[in-house]
């Protein structure tokens, strides 16, 4: 046999013990998910509706395990550390994907880009900038004018520092030329009520929480952070559409990923049976309501979104000075 052909055979049975895992799986034992958060969450609603449909598909029970600290840290970490078998999966926001190392590198101590592979994108939401019902202004430009006459008098709040929602609101200002006062809670539950008594300007808010509020005339919408208007609020233009600020595109996401070294064939047949599940009608219809839109494509895919991502937050942090 040729030195050739010999390299050949070495590397076809290398891969056979790939192979036949990833035909195998699950059989073993029931998929643990990580949700990096407490129960009740956004994400872990949206866990949970996935979990329970790969679940039926993969014919094995796909387990969340809710493991909540440090923004989102100690979840993601435990899925770094744990065996890259495909039984234990996590998922990823883009606060602890995307931003968390980026602001708390203390707490932050993996890598998300080389210590989790990317399985698949579950959904992206755009967010929403909402006002006050008694502030001054009932767009966006509006708004605009009155921060470039009093900087510095007006502020926005998010559910806190280091999140999507701030760094979407800083790259805002930025685009803007205008200076608003950062004002962090501790979660969100609290902002909406604030905002609508009129004890805060402004407040960055995941679309699901914003929706109601603009429907029911309690809060005034400036603005949709996505590229497109959304289907529950067609009456509020995306931040794109707007002279000066063209190309403005932030998102919030989630997606799943696999400890590092998960075997390719086996983060593959993963993603397949996620995609699956987010092309079905009753998921679809589910994330659309909260205003989310389903994710898809190829690990690969998510992969180069994952790394995008973190780049241009990475110039957004240090612009802002953003720091936990």
């Amino acid at each position: 046999m040729t030195h050739r052909r010999l390299l050949l055979a070495a590397a076809l049975c290398a891969a056979l013990p790939v192979a036949a895992l990833a035909q195998a799986w699950p059989d073993a034992k029931p998929i643990t998910l990580i949700v990096p958060y407490t129960a009740g969450g956004s994400v872990d609603v949206n866990a949970r509706l996935v979990a329970a449909r790969l679940g039926e598909r993969l014919k094995q029970s796909v387990v969340i395990e809710n493991v909540s600290g440090a923004g989102g840290a100690i979840g993601v970490a435990k899925a770094v550390n744990a065996a890259p078998d495909g039984y234990t999966l996590v998922v990823g926001p883009d606060s602890a994907i995307a931003i968390g190392k980026l602001v708390n590198p203390a707490a932050f101590r993996f890598d998300p880009l080389k210590d989790l592979a990317p399985v698949g994108l579950l959904n992206t939401a755009p967010m929403v900038l909402v006002a006050r019902p008694g502030l001054e202004a009932q767009t966006y430009a509006d708004f605009v004018q009155l921060a470039k006459a009093k900087p510095g008098k007006y502020n926005y709040a998010t559910s806190g520092v280091g999140t999507v929602l701030q760094l979407a609101m800083e790259l805002l200002k930025e685009r803007s030329g205008i200076f608003v006062t950062h004002v962090p809670y501790r979660g969100g539950a609290q902002i909406a009520t604030d905002v609508i008594g009129n004890q805060i300007d402004l407040a960055m808010l995941v679309s699901t929480s914003a929706i109601p509020h603009v429907n029911g005339k309690r809060l005034k919408a400036l603005g949709i952070t996505g590229t497109q208007r959304l289907a529950a609020l067609p009456n509020v233009p995306a931040f794109d559409e707007m002279p000066g600020i063209e190309g403005y595109d932030m998102v919030s996401w989630t997606g799943i990923f696999a400890p590092a070294k998960t075997p390719p064939a086996l983060v593959r047949h993963i993603n397949q049976e996620l995609n699956a599940v987010l092309r079905e009608d009753a998921v679809r219809s589910k994330l659309v309501g909260q205003g989310a839109l389903p994710g898809s494509g190829t690990p690969e895919d998510f992969g180069r979104f994952v790394q995008t991502e973190y780049a241009r937050n990475q110039k957004i942090v240090q612009s802002a000075n953003i720091k936990e």
